[in-house]
């Protein structure tokens, strides 16, 4: 059998695990485009790259701690800016939903309790539950910072999982003081969608015998694996329930290769083995921003931008062979660029490569500029080239003074040592 457990309200109730006076109440987390990291002064960003999820940058800001923390997310003009991440369930009964626009959450609820997110805190505490199920379970694959899936095959057997897994929410709750539901079937995805019907706090498990009554009436969006594109599809097929997916068969798989997958999926006749590592394919990072005309300053905000990404590249020791730009304009035109370069860059190499990239992907000159992204992908380890003896002189001076730029950040900070053309 495959568990799935998810953290309930994860974000909140890391909060509450250091005041305990938020329990039971409407508390939010809010959340807010990290464009201070574009700020000429030097502010406390950081990086991690141990585990993701919604609403989990691999790089963000430490937010100042106030009485109010609501005062993160004014902007100059005293407006309220941002969405929530997550809200408490006690938040949830007045309507207030996750991605939901902060001020909108007030106007809902009056008396909300913002909180600004401590991204330190919630990585830590989902290393904690890591570590205390490798413990208890042999198998275990962390999907999410707030997610983790499972395999007790031959550990547990079938007719004791139930009891497994509601001790284990117990044992959970009272050792990291955090909330979690726990679904248990014979594939990852049916345990995903049993605890979604467990939540709060509660466990389910779904046996072969339970699975027609189960999964029949529950709605398409609920599965894993259906995103907008799908969601449109089977809405225009006029299926709405996975029940009614599964009875078309024929219709499903005439969609191609994914579709044909995705349907073997919901009818519980394929399962992704658990992993225990997770082979990082790309990382990249992006940024959001009131509409910006002035190229110079659209070029600064791309050698920030490279200079965090060079940093994560160097920190998982990879050598990305594939690298991108992408504009978002507005009025929401968007253009985007790739190229492939199999050589380790030095830092000012990649400053250089994102400054060019952003140059050929900029075809759109009369118009404001609202999101920038740089991504790297498709890793190697090895990097074999031809140079020329002074080339390789330049390349090894380059590759130093990296080195070096790399060891104050990590001792200083991502913003100790910057470009003089971002200042």
């Amino acid at each position: 059998m495959k568990i799935h457990i998810d953290l309930d309200c994860f974000f909140v109730s890391a909060e509450c695990t250091k005041d305990a006076s938020l329990l039971h109440k409407p508390v939010a987390i809010g959340g807010r485009s990290d464009i201070q990291i574009f700020s000429h002064k030097n502010r406390n960003q950081n990086v991690n790259l141990t585990n993701s999820g919604s609403f989990v940058s691999t790089f963000y800001q430490e937010y100042d701690k106030r009485d109010d923390d609501l005062q993160n997310f004014l902007d100059k003009d005293g407006r309220v800016r941002g969405i929530l991440t997550t809200a408490s369930y006690e938040a949830r009964k007045y309507g207030i939903k996750t991605a939901m626009s902060i001020s909108e959450a007030l106007r809902l609820c009056p008396h909300l309790i913002i909180k600004a997110p401590n991204m330190s805190l919630y990585q830590e505490l989902s290393h904690k539950l890591h570590l205390y199920l490798q413990e208890k379970i042999p198998l275990v694959e962390q999907a999410s910072i707030d997610e983790f899936y499972c395999d007790v095959t031959g550990w547990i057997a079938d007719e004791d999982v139930p009891k497994f897994i509601d001790s284990l929410r117990h044992d959970i709750k009272k050792n990291l003081d955090l909330p979690v539901s726990i679904g248990a079937s014979y594939t990852r995805y049916i345990a995903k969608l049993a605890t979604g019907e467990a939540k709060p706090f509660g466990c389910k498990t779904i046996y072969k015998k339970d699975f027609d009554a189960f999964i029949d009436p529950i709605h398409v969006s609920r599965f894993s694996g259906i995103g907008k594109a799908m969601m449109r599809k089977l809405e225009e097929a006029q299926i709405f329930t996975l029940g009614e997916l599964r009875r078309r068969r024929g219709t499903i798989e005439s969609w191609g290769p994914y579709a044909k997958e995705l349907y073997k999926k919901v009818n519980g006749e394929t399962d992704t083995p658990i992993s225990t590592k997770s082979v990082r394919k790309s990382i990249g990072i992006s940024r959001s921003f009131d509409p910006v005309f002035d190229r110079t300053e659209l070029k600064r905000r791309v050698v920030i931008l490279s200079r965090h990404l060079i940093f994560a590249i160097q920190r998982l020791k990879v050598i990305p062979t594939v690298f991108s730009l992408s504009i978002r304009y507005e009025l929401n035109q968007k253009s985007h660029s790739s190229i492939t370069k199999r050589k380790e860059l030095s830092e000012k190499e990649f400053k250089d490569l994102c400054l060019s990239l952003f140059m050929q992907t900029d075809n759109q000159k009369r118009l404001h500029i609202v999101h920038l992204a740089i991504t790297s992908s498709e890793f190697t380890h090895i990097c074999r080239r031809e140079l020329s003896l002074l080339e390789m002189d330049d390349d090894n001076r380059q590759k130093e003074l990296t080195k070096q730029a790399h060891k104050v950040r990590e001792k200083y900070g991502l913003g100790s040592l910057r470009w003089g053309s971002e200042i």
